[in-house]
């Protein structure tokens, strides 16, 4: 199965929400701290001005699901938008973070002097609900190692950066990060990352992974 790219497919202009937003206080949180969970749901819509945060959502049994990764110029927490009472959601800053926020009265009194924030913000949760109806689609016909390879182009896309040999040199994921984005066990991850890692797809350390995205694209069309 090949998945449609929405990072780098073409599309219109896009509205920029923070053309319509005002300044908020700086938010800084350490790597690992908690931004909001089931016991503190969210109330805001957060930015993120540096580093990544990790969005998931719990299951009873205490596991977790990864929504997405966020990276600078992100938005994350629409949910507070609905004031649900009852929330699964969880967001943890996975490097030392800098955040904006501005709460959903806040965003409701803007939007009605600014009516193009809405439009702007509907653009962002449209574009995620496309990307989670392709990995939903994904999870239902594709293995375990597609999911992966596809996770990680998609990664490399989003928070790498490319090197001069055309590698896509991405900051450290854990096997676990990775397991819960792709829906298996840490240990099923390790297997495809060897297997991938030999094949010539990458090389990962505590440093980073380098992704050869068009090794691993091949592989991906091998595999059809």
């Amino acid at each position: 199965m090949a998945l449609v790219s929405l990072t780098n497919a073409p599309h219109k202009v896009l509205e920029d929400p923070l053309a319509y937003l005002p300044c908020s206080g700086i938010l800084e949180y350490s790597r690992g701290q908690v931004i909001y969970d089931r016991q503190r749901p969210s109330a805001a819509i957060y930015l993120v001005l540096g580093g990544r945060v990790k969005a998931a959502l719990l299951t009873e049994d205490g596991h977790q699901l990864v929504v997405d990764i966020y990276r600078t110029d992100d938005f994350f927490g629409e949910s507070a938008l609905l004031g649900l009472a009852n929330r699964v959601e969880q967001a943890t800053a996975l490097d030392n973070a800098k955040l904006m926020a501005w709460s959903a009265p806040e965003i409701e009194q803007i939007i009605e002097k600014r009516p193009r924030l809405a439009v702007a913000l509907l653009q962002i949760l449209v574009q995620r609900t496309l990307e989670y109806a392709h990995r939903v689609e994904s999870m239902s016909v594709d293995d375990i190692a597609h999911r992966l390879a596809y996770t990680l182009i998609r990664f490399s896309e989003r928070l790498g950066a490319v090197e001069d040999d055309g590698a896509v040199r991405m900051m450290p994921f854990t096997h676990e990060l990775l397991s819960q984005y792709v829906g298996t066990s840490r240990e099923i991850v390790t297997l495809y990352m060897n297997q991938f890692r030999r094949q010539g797809c990458l090389r990962y350390s505590r440093q980073g992974i380098v992704l050869y995205r068009d090794a691993l694209s091949n592989w991906l069309r091998e595999r059809r």
